[in-house]
């Protein structure tokens, strides 16, 4: 075992005797020692219930021979500090907790992990440790909201955002915004729709290092304890046969887990994700197979933000099986071990449909024949950048360039109206670097689109966008434009082209003759996390990890 260099032999009896003051026995020593890696806090719905689960995580490692030692990292929410200085924080926090978890697990010696997560950057961030470490572990997602009900229907935290466009337009009053605001998140588990979190926890259950069919139990159903009990099982058996991560992170399951995305019409975020993951378990991806797979794989969910459903309705309508055993049909999956000890296909065999659902469409009637998502590229993004499309979005904008300089700059644009349709907004230094941090912009395409200009307005950005945003809005624009790239350049009136049939993004100006008049914004911290990070941090087409090269 890994832990006997902490454990064994006399020179090891202090380090014994400092685990006996935790509880521990002999016993208890002598066994596999599993890390279980919680990222619980009081801060927000998605990790609220996560101390929970672990507990039951923990039985089930003991039921299996092991003994569990729980530890904590930290979380940000992306919904509470949306369109605040604060949400420069969620990136970061994904490296952050990848790091933390792969030094106590490499600090302490430990035998396996399971990693329990909720929010959006807790998700990837604690597979990228997972890959780093390469020991026999899991992930566990503490599973998505119930939704709201407001005027005889479901609404999310998307409907929230999208409620503050609507009152500043005097489309309805303050008091109904209060109203939404106490309904929309009913209780514990991470925002309902097919935003980041949901995308992550259906990536990774395709990817194979979560169960199929755990991730995607509600946070707070009543079978929920019992799949966070069977991951403890899972993890001891696979420690018993030494399966371990790199052996399920490959690149034929990270291709899994892109189809995945693109079929649920999945957040944009997924881009950035999948390629860090990719990069900690050293397999080679790069934002060219994602445009592949997305040009490849049909629209099969209806699911918010784009849809009508919500990931429980996904859930109850027979969930990722149904989804799997619809994309092996379509040849678009390839057969892949999971960390359930069965490969994918013997997985999703057991698939059941719901009579009469309408979530996840028939490979004959998809909601579009090409996947939710594309990479564009052209003269406003060389290296790439990423739209998210559900299947009722325009599919080509030109128009006038409005230019921030800021999220808020825009933000504070769009309340006052000054954004016109036909208008394309273009919010820059909000990059990995220029952020730093890769603000989402939640914030302000959910007002526009409270304000009814959803169907009319472009957005483009180096920063990112929520899950929960929809309509023609292109994030992750590289080279992001605090390094110089094109759209540092942009002026007010340039016309701005988006053409998704042809995969390209440019704008008409002479930007030769402008960049030699540019120069960087100084640096927005120059001491602390934020500093360090916008030094180390690549880019966004390459999935905007730290590297200290």
């Amino acid at each position: 075992m890994q832990s006997d260099a902490i454990k064994k032999g006399i020179a090891r009896a202090p380090a014994r005797a400092m685990l006996k003051a935790t509880g521990l026995t002999d016993a208890d020593i002598e066994k596999p020692l599993v890390a279980i890696a919680n990222t619980w806090t009081e801060v927000m719905p998605c990790n609220y219930h996560l101390r929970a689960l672990a507990e039951k995580v923990k039985e089930g490692v003991r039921a299996a021979g092991g003994t569990p030692i729980e530890f904590n990292t930290i979380a940000i929410s992306d919904g509470i500090t949306m369109k605040t200085e604060g949400m420069k924080a969620s990136l970061v926090s994904r490296e952050v907790i990848a790091d933390s978890i792969e030094l106590i697990a490499f600090g302490h010696s430990f035998d396996a992990v399971v990693a329990i997560c909720g929010c959006d950057k807790t998700i990837p961030g604690t597979v990228m440790a997972l890959a780093r470490l390469n020991l026999p572990s899991l992930s566990i997602y503490g599973g998505s909201i119930m939704p709201g009900h407001f005027h005889g229907h479901d609404v999310t935290i998307q409907d929230m955002f999208e409620a503050v466009g609507a009152c500043q337009a005097g489309k309805i009053t303050e008091a109904e915004l209060r109203d939404i605001e106490g309904k929309a998140c009913p209780g514990a588990g991470a925002c309902g729709g097919q935003f980041t979190a949901n995308t992550m926890a259906t990536a990774l259950t395709f990817l194979g290092i979560s169960p199929m069919g755990l991730n995607e139990i509600p946070a707070v159903d009543v079978r929920k304890p019992q799949a966070a009990y069977d991951c403890g099982i899972f993890t001891m058996a696979l420690f018993n046969k030494n399966t371990r991560a790199r052996q399920i992170i490959t690149e034929a399951s990270l291709r899994n887990a892109i189809v995945s995305v693109a079929a649920t019409g999945g957040s944009t975020n997924a881009v950035l994700h999948l390629l860090a993951i990719a990069r900690d378990a050293g397999v080679p991806l790069t934002i060219d197979e994602f445009g592949k797979v997305f040009a490849s794989t049909p629209l099969l969910a209806d699911l918010k933000p784009g849809g009508r459903f919500t990931a429980v309705d996904m859930y109850a309508a027979g969930g990722m099986r149904l989804l799997g055993k619809r994309l092996q049909e379509a040849g678009l999956l390839t057969d892949a071990p999971t960390v359930t000890g069965k490969t994918l296909f013997q997985e999703i065999a057991t698939a059941k449909e719901s009579a009469g659902q309408q979530v996840i469409r028939p490979l004959s009637n998809p909601i579009k024949k090409d996947g939710g998502l594309a990479i564009l590229r052209g003269t406003l993004a060389p290296d790439g950048c990423v739209i998210k499309l559900a299947g009722h979005e325009r599919v080509y904008q030109r128009g006038p360039a409005r230019v921030f300089d800021s999220e808020d700059a825009a933000f504070e644009a769009v309340q006052q109206q000054k954004i016109k349709p036909g208008d394309i907004v273009v919010i820059r230094y909000e990059g990995p670097k220029g952020g730093p941090g890769m603000r989402e912009m939640l914030g302000v395409t959910g007002a526009l689109v409270g304000q009814g200009l959803g169907d009319s307005v472009g957005l483009v950005t180096d920063g990112r966008f929520s899950g929960a945003t929809h309509g023609l809005m292109i994030a992750h624009v590289a080279p992001e434009a605090i390094v110089g790239g094109p759209i540092a350049l942009v002026r007010d009136g340039d016309i701005v082209t988006i053409d998704v049939a042809k995969k390209r993004l440019d704008v008409e100006a002479n930007l030769d003759e402008r960049r030699a008049q540019w120069k960087p914004p100084a640096a927005r911290y120059t001491t602390g996390a934020m500093a360090k990070y916008a030094k180390l941090v690549g880019s966004a087409s390459e999935g905007a990890v730290t590297s200290a090269s």
